[in-house]
């Protein structure tokens, strides 16, 4: 990393902070730490950090709830920092638009590691020609739609790479959930819809119909390149 990115990390636990924080100054990042939820919207709107970290139980806003908010203003990636692990609670902050999500207790060099990875990421350009209407780029996970990129995480572009490499080919939502986690027993299906409905809402932000990634019902899920014109 060339120049310092300034990220926020909201811990109410001062001894995860500190841990956190030194590792993250150790790697050349600027730091500003929050511990009260309801600071937390607000500060974002005004300093616009380029990332966050975000533990979930927090004094006053839980962590979830400051995440729905600021995602009303600005899709800056939000690293989910947890002690739960149940699948109610993951699928509300994948609903919410959470980039990755860390349950403690976690190395803090791997959390830096996740954090460059989603900073390069959303700065890197599609290396694909722009005259194509969709550009998937598997080396640097981007995803780009008519020249605009999508701001994807892991999982989205692992999701929608899977259903446009086969257009119109129809895939369960198990087929897609044994694709992007064949190890995770323990979660439902229903992951699927929280992560189709994220990049719907990503896709249609850039002007583009979301249908182009296409319910059928009672089936799965199919990338429907006809709606590519719509």
């Amino acid at each position: 990393m060339t120049s310092k990115h300034h990220i926020l990390i909201v811990e109410d636990d001062y001894d995860i902070a500190e841990q956190v924080m030194l590792f993250f100054k150790a790697s050349g990042f600027d730091i500003s730490h929050i511990a009260d939820g309801a600071l937390v919207v607000d500060w974002v709107r005004e300093n616009k950090p380029e990332a966050i970290l975000m533990d979930i139980m927090l004094p006053n806003q839980d962590g979830v709830e400051c995440m729905r908010q600021i995602r009303e203003f600005s899709m800056v990636p939000i690293v989910m920092l947890t002690a739960k692990v149940s699948e109610a609670d993951r699928l509300k902050g994948l609903e919410f638009g959470a980039d990755d999500y860390v349950c403690k207790p976690f190395s803090a060099a791997e959390l830096v590691m996740r954090i460059k990875a989603i900073l390069r990421r959303c700065q890197a350009a599609p290396s694909a020609s722009q005259e194509a209407p969709i550009v998937v780029d598997v080396e640097q996970l981007i995803v780009a739609i008519k020249g605009q990129t999508l701001s994807l995480t892991k999982v989205e572009f692992d999701v929608f790479a899977m259903l446009y490499q086969a257009p119109n080919r129809v895939f369960s939502r198990q087929q897609i959930l044994d694709h992007i986690q064949p190890d995770n027993f323990d979660i439902s299906d229903r992951v699927i819809d929280s992560h189709i409905k994220n990049i719907r809402k990503k896709i249609k932000q850039i002007d583009c119909s979301p249908k182009i990634v296409e319910s059928v019902y009672g089936a799965g899920y199919r990338f429907n390149e006809q709606q590519l014109d719509v």
